[in-house]
């Protein structure tokens, strides 16, 4: 099947591992001309036959897309692929779908205007399998002028209903706030899509450790893990219930307590840890949450609601001897 000649938008796409795969398919199935490349040039055989062409060169790729896509290891990868090629970047827009730090991408950012190309930093929140569905997020930050000229084109990486955000340069998440699936528009700030992208890693992170640790927990009683999974994804319901009243308390600064007091789930983790040691179980984690929650108490916060514990998080972590 091919698609050179749809009048299209030519687009780019460096990286085939399983997502750089899932993002050029998905370009495809919208009738994209899309130019890919890959170290292994085996890993472009299935998309070259469903109509892409194969690069010789990351240069040639480059230089065949306006839209140019990246998903490969690291940062460090990405400045291995583009710093040779600052002759061809002029008048083309960047979008870089790997994961690093905000900083870096702010650092890349700044390197792409000097050579005169556009710089979309970009996160994914799905699968591969979830590309070009309703099942997927992306979302994107830097200047909005490039995110318009190839949203149209973005749209084939997530289908869901579009949370594309105000035109002020950087307050474009604050504004609306980010949750609907599909194609989202965070703010110039280069930085905002990798910060999103390490906040929800967070949140994922604690959800699963704390069900790992659960299910640890039961084992010592010969309760397996399926036996605990439906009554745990019921209570991440109901705390993920909890979430938009605890954001406003954090927005405000004040933390009313309106179920229970932070000295009221400080007596209940020291629960968890006795009994996390008692059984003989890794206790490390609930320590952790008990240590933080011990220093909100000795700051004056044992009457407030849990969401105070903020102020612990956004402390720098203190020094181990």
């Amino acid at each position: 099947m091919g698609n050179r000649d749809t009048g299209l938008t030519p687009v780019t796409v460096l990286g085939l591992g399983l997502m750089g795969q899932a993002l050029a398919g998905a370009f495809l199935r919208d009738g994209y001309p899309t130019t890919v490349w890959n170290r292994t040039a085996a890993k472009a055989d299935g998309l070259v036959a469903e109509g892409a062409k194969l690069a010789g060169s990351v240069r040639d790729a480059v230089a065949g897309g306006r839209l140019v896509v990246i998903c490969v290891s690291d940062y460090e990868a990405v400045r291995e692929l583009l710093d040779p090629l600052e002759d061809v970047l002029d008048g083309r827009v960047l979008v870089n779908l790997t994961s690093g730090t905000s900083a870096q991408a702010r650092e890349i950012g700044e390197w792409a205007a000097r050579r005169g190309g556009g710089y979309l930093d970009g996160a994914i929140m799905a699968v591969p399998a979830g590309i070009g569905t309703a099942d997927a997020t992306i979302v994107y930050s830097g200047p909005r002028t490039d995110f318009d000229l190839h949203e149209p084109v973005l749209r084939s990486l997530a289908a869901g209903t579009d949370r594309a955000t105000g035109t002020d340069g950087t307050a474009g998440a604050e504004a609306a706030g980010v949750g609907a699936a599909g194609t989202v528009y965070l703010g110039g700030d280069h930085g905002l899509s990798s910060l999103f992208e390490v906040a929800v890693l967070s949140l994922m992170w604690n959800i699963l450790n704390g069900f790992l640790h659960g299910a640890a927990l039961l084992e010592t009683a010969g309760i397996k893990a399926t036996a605990f999974a439906s009554l745990a994804e019921q209570a991440i319901g109901t705390v993920a219930g909890w979430l938009p009243g605890y954001a406003q308390q954090i927005d405000d600064g004040a933390y009313p307590a309106l179920d229970s007091t932070i000295d009221t789930h400080l007596g209940a983790m020291e629960h968890l840890v006795q009994e996390s040691v008692s059984l003989g179980v890794n206790a490390e984690f609930p320590k952790l949450i008990k240590a933080l929650t011990d220093r909100a108490v000795a700051g004056g916060r044992g009457g407030d609601g849990y969401a105070a514990l903020i102020e612990q998080f956004r402390k720098p972590s203190e020094a181990r001897p």
